[in-house]
């Protein structure tokens, strides 16, 4: 997958809002005002950092020799992943999908419900 078909998945995504908080060459992509995504647009090979679960994470490194520990972020919980690397699109889209239900999850009840269109 190359930048502009992650960029094209991602804005793509229910409530996902792309955003230059930091600098303009980091795109980060939020979740109901939590951040679920950086993408670097200055690096030579391009990525993207996803928040994941601890035990995941480290099971994400083990597997794939693509995927490596953010940098600048928690490194339980945030993975970088090259795009040009040896996981799959299908599986990099699975990943993109968990990020987002590891922030929603964090959420209040309310706003989970909004996200998911669920009704109690």
């Amino acid at each position: 997958m190359n930048i502009e078909e992650l960029y094209d998945y991602c804005i793509n995504i229910p409530f996902v809002e792309p955003t230059f908080p930091f600098d303009e060459v980091t795109l980060v992509l939020k979740i109901m005002g939590k951040m679920v995504a950086l993408i670097p647009l200055d690096t030579e090979v391009k990525s993207i950092s996803l928040k994941c679960d601890a035990d995941k994470a480290i099971a994400l490194r083990e597997k794939y020799h693509s995927v490596y520990p953010a940098y600048h972020m928690n490194k339980k919980y945030w993975n970088s992943i090259e795009l040009s690397g040896d996981m799959p699109d299908k599986e990099l889209k699975k990943w993109i999908q968990h990020s987002i239900d590891e922030v929603v999850k964090k959420l209040p009840k309310k706003i989970q419900q909004e996200y998911y269109g669920k009704i109690e």
